[in-house]
């Protein structure tokens, strides 16, 4: 079986506005060129994973519900730009609640099992988020990462990746970036 590369993104203040445990599909809202993203690597075959912590489900913010809710709103504002996301993994874990988890991103279960479900080799996507978390899995696999810095990236982890070259400065350029130099999938 060949495997093909992916584009593993985070979803609150990388795809959408961090809105901060989000249990409202209304205040749903796509960031600034987060549908052409998606949608040039939709136009390249590359599959689009959104991963995301969702500790609010845990912390009793929200409900698995609401947060589905969330999601098709996200879904339809991206099909009104002509993209699609082609599979959604979410960890609903705290650690204070829940105790620690394989799937609570930077841990990498979420990532195995997207890989396994749609073919996906992880050393050859690419891993984009506004936090470290989101990009650390992908280092961890052998994959690229980018942090596209937002207002809730902490100054420390945005310097320690600035130090690391992991930066650019929207999902646009971190997109563009990889797909002018992918990485050949492996099979």
């Amino acid at each position: 079986m060949t495997l093909r590369a992916a584009a593993f993104l985070d979803r609150d203040g990388t795809l959408i506005e961090d809105a901060h445990y989000l249990a409202d599909a209304d205040r749903v809202r796509l960031l600034p060129g987060a549908a052409d993203a998606v949608r040039a690597l939709n136009d390249r075959g590359v599959p689009v994973v959104v991963v995301t912590n969702q500790s609010g489900i845990a912390r009793g913010l929200l409900t698995e519900a609401q947060y589905l809710e969330t999601r098709h709103r996200l879904d339809r504002l991206l099909r009104a730009g002509n993209a699609r996301i082609d599979a959604t993994f979410h960890c609903p874990h705290h650690p204070d609640v829940d105790g620690p988890c394989e799937c609570r991103k930077p841990g990498t279960l979420l990532f195995r099992q997207a890989a396994a479900q749609l073919g996906i080799a992880l050393d050859a996507s690419l891993y984009v988020g506004d936090r470290l978390r989101d990009v650390e899995p992908g280092l961890a696999l052998g994959g690229v990462g980018r942090l596209v810095p937002s207002g809730s990236t902490p100054a420390d982890e945005l310097h320690r990746a600035s130090a690391l070259g992991l930066v650019a400065p929207t999902l646009v350029d971190a997109v563009t970036g990889w797909l002018e130099t992918p990485v050949p999938a492996k099979s």
